[in-house]
């Protein structure tokens, strides 16, 4: 038993096979989808946006002179720090 365990495992790292840049992407998204990972990465996303749009764009808005692309930079006021938040999340898990 033991010896037919030690033949199909692995034993040294030279033994396993290289992790490919899709399963690392699939693995990253998982691990940011997690439900505890979700919960702080959207609320300092929600956050940071508000802070942001308010500052950069709230006179415009305010003026009534929004366009469509003000709502554009509105929006990736909250998709920036959503994605570096994620980068964060992924760099402090190594």
């Amino acid at each position: 038993m033991v010896i037919l365990a030690t033949a199909l495992s692995p034993s040294t790292p030279s033994d396993l096979a290289p992790i490919g840049r899709r399963e690392r992407v699939r693995d990253a998204c998982a691990y940011c989808a997690r439900r505890q990972n979700l919960r702080r990465t959207i609320r300092i996303a929600l956050i940071v946006g508000v802070v942001l749009t308010v500052i950069n764009q709230s006179g415009v808005i305010a003026g009534g002179d929004a366009t469509t692309l003000t709502w554009v930079r509105c929006g990736l006021n909250f998709v920036v720090p959503f994605v570096v938040s994620n980068a964060g999340l992924l760099g402090g898990r190594r």
